[in-house]
């Protein structure tokens, strides 16, 4: 899944993001089995997944300020270095059987807080390996071999390593950060400009970076819209997510032995999806291209809640899951392109906290829709809430919306 046409560097980065990956995949069940063994009060097992979960919400917008400060390079490298001693110390207190909820809490949330600053580092990092064409292939190819890590490989190894030893998945993905760490380093050095390398650039407050980030993403037409329409579309996308489970054993009529077999299919369809995210690019262009995906998730969404066998639905789930991670690659691919270097960080950070936003309010909406009406429901829902996006994308992103640039650029 790699290109040797992307260069060294690049396959340096795919590689540490790979890496990273599978061991994330190992972590989060196997810590969540952990929380279980430590108390059955789901209470607190949700609060470790809180824990987690709300680091990019409070810290996302700063991680992008400091992503546009520091040398980029080497903070992905010190931030996954710190990971791997933090899950390298949690391993050890597995083996020793000191855990508590405490230990939980302050490793889910501390991990979850260096990955806003590596996660914008990272995304301000790429153009600066790869020429812009070649962005969309590259976002592709990482979110390939990531879907591939993390869900073929990582994720069913993760209940089995814990079964072997609970301390053996998190001894394993501190070597799985501690190798990304030296995959990065050995990345030559670039040339990005950043608030703090650019000659004679002044640095303001902390506050007065994440205002100009967030006034430079609106001020851009395109990329605002692009935002606001990833927004939105998350709101159907995490809804069907939240009550997938029990869409499929209700209404698909998935037997509980093959649900893991049908998840598989969305995988499938987001590694299909990313390889194709580049030829699709090249061939419509982004913007063009962005339309007409959309318009393909509408149409797969609402097959799949029509569907009512585990065939045709699992190959509508993997239309549907191939045309998001092809949407997501090129929305990060057009703001990567347009976006100035000193700026990446802050502006990829203010587009992912708008979508992180709306998930939790698509799949709460779903929860409580899915307790009133049943999950059939909330699937046509869904599907209507896309159609929607996808009508207001086909009015408001123009072919010719490329070549329209911000006048904050």
């Amino acid at each position: 899944m790699t290109s040797s046409a992307l260069g060294r560097d690049f396959r340096l980065l795919w590689s540490a993001a790979v890496s990273s990956r599978f061991g994330d995949a190992l972590r989060t069940p196997a810590l969540a089995l952990l929380a279980a063994t430590v108390t059955r009060d789901p209470r607190i097992i949700a609060a470790v997944t809180v824990a987690g979960q709300l680091p990019p919400l409070l810290f996302g917008l700063l991680g992008g300020v400091y992503a546009d400060r520091w040398d980029r390079r080497r903070t992905m490298a010190v931030v996954d270095g710190v990971r791997a001693a933090v899950v390298a110390a949690l391993a050890v207190v597995v083996a020793l059987n000191r855990v508590t909820v405490l230990v939980l809490l302050v490793a889910a949330f501390l991990l979850a807080t260096l990955g806003t600053l590596f996660d914008s580092a990272s995304f301000a990092l790429l153009p600066a390996l790869v020429s812009p064409d070649a962005l969309p292939r590259a976002n592709g190819r990482l979110q390939a071999g990531s879907a591939v890590a993390g869900g073929f490989l990582g994720a069913p190894a993760a209940g089995v390593l814990f079964a072997v030893a609970p301390a053996l998945p998190f001894a394993l993905d501190a070597v799985t950060f501690a190798a990304a760490a030296l995959l990065v380093l050995a990345l030559a050095p670039t040339a990005v400009a950043t608030v703090a390398t650019r000659p004679g650039a002044r640095r303001g407050s902390v506050w007065n970076e994440i205002v100009e980030g967030l006034r430079w993403l609106r001020a851009h037409r395109t990329l605002w819209r692009v935002t606001v329409l990833t927004a939105a579309s998350n709101l159907a996308i995490s809804g069907i997510m939240a009550v997938l489970v029990l869409y499929a054993l209700d209404v698909l009529r998935v037997p509980p032995a093959g649900y893991g077999l049908f998840a598989a299919a969305a995988i499938v369809g987001g590694v299909a999806g990313a390889l194709g995210a580049g030829r699709l690019a090249a061939w419509l262009g982004t913007v063009p291209a962005l339309r007409a995906v959309l318009a393909v998730e509408t149409v797969a969404l609402t097959g799949f809640a029509l569907a009512r066998h585990p065939v045709s639905g699992g190959i509508a789930l993997a239309v549907f899951a191939a045309g998001t991670v092809v949407w997501n690659s090129l929305w990060a691919s057009y703001g990567q392109r347009h976006v100035p270097s000193e700026l990446l960080g802050r502006v990829g950070a203010a587009q992912r906290m708008m979508g992180l936003l709306a998930a939790p309010l698509g799949a709460a909406l779903a929860g409580l829709a899915a307790a009133a009406y049943g999950t059939a429901p909330v699937a046509g829902a869904a599907a209507g809430t896309l159609a929607l996006v996808t009508l207001a994308a086909w009015r408001s992103l123009r072919p010719a919306a490329p070549a329209v640039l911000s006048r904050a650029a």
